[in-house]
């Protein structure tokens, strides 16, 4: 009786009488999930990713001290990295790196209010794609909700950042020095720009990460509503 109960409850939720079947046999046997619930547990789980690992970015370290995420020069700044090692200016070229991640890390402190209102926009229909889809489904949703205003933020502030942090200094006297030395091709890049675009790669990456423990691992599930919630797509 609960779960024919149960499909009546969510049937506008999931797609076809044979899913609804298997996610009905694998239902916790707890109580019954409303589309609300399926949603308020989805929205939780993108929370959770936005606190635990967005917060991480935003701190000393938060890029340059994470191997997955940490920014390294763009293709054409890899000579100008080359170039002043090999002249043995191993320690601006480092700085110079250092710099283009603090000024990701300052971007990201200004993230989680433009995530909360994607979050707070999710649909029932967009719950359902998300709890149905892949291990990234969730990060998927709100990068698509989210790029283009986040881009459109951390621009002007990595913008600053360089001039906070120091970074537009060093790549000058960086560019100027590899500009001068002998037998090579100058360089100008939009380090704005790409530092924008690294930023935002590292803050998705870290979200998808979290869903994909909390897709996977039971222990990452740490509410109640966690673990009813993602039972139905296990």
């Amino acid at each position: 009786m609960k779960k024919i109960i149960i499909l009546f409850v969510i049937c506008f939720t999931f797609n076809s009488c044979a899913e609804l079947q298997t996610i009905a046999e694998n239902l916790p046997q707890q109580g019954i999930l409303s589309e609300q619930d399926i949603a308020n547990g989805l929205k939780q789980a993108l929370n959770n990713g936005i606190d635990k690992e967005v917060s991480k970015l935003a701190m000393q370290d938060g890029f340059y001290g994470n191997a997955l995420v940490k920014i390294l020069l763009p293709e054409e700044l890899r000579k100008v990295e080359k170039g002043l090692r090999d002249i043995g200016l191993d320690n601006l070229a480092d700085e110079g790196i250092k710099a283009l991640n603090r000024a990701a890390e300052d971007a990201v402190k200004e993230a989680t209010p433009i995530f909360i209102d994607a979050v707070t926009q999710m649909t029932f229909a967009d719950a359902r794609n998300i709890l149905l889809g892949n291990d990234n489904a969730a990060t998927s949703y709100l990068e698509n909700k989210t790029n283009v205003a986040l881009y459109n933020k951390f621009h002007p502030i990595i913008n600053n950042s360089f001039a906070k942090v120091g970074a537009d200094q060093i790549w000058s006297n960086i560019i100027n020095r590899y500009n001068s030395i002998p037998f090579t091709q100058n360089v100008n890049p939009d380090l704005t720009d790409y530092v924008t675009n690294e930023a935002l790669d590292g803050v998705y990456l870290m979200i998808a990460k979290e869903e994909k423990e909390i897709r996977n691992d039971l222990g990452a599930r740490t509410s109640d509503l966690l673990r009813r919630v993602f039972a139905l797509q296990d």
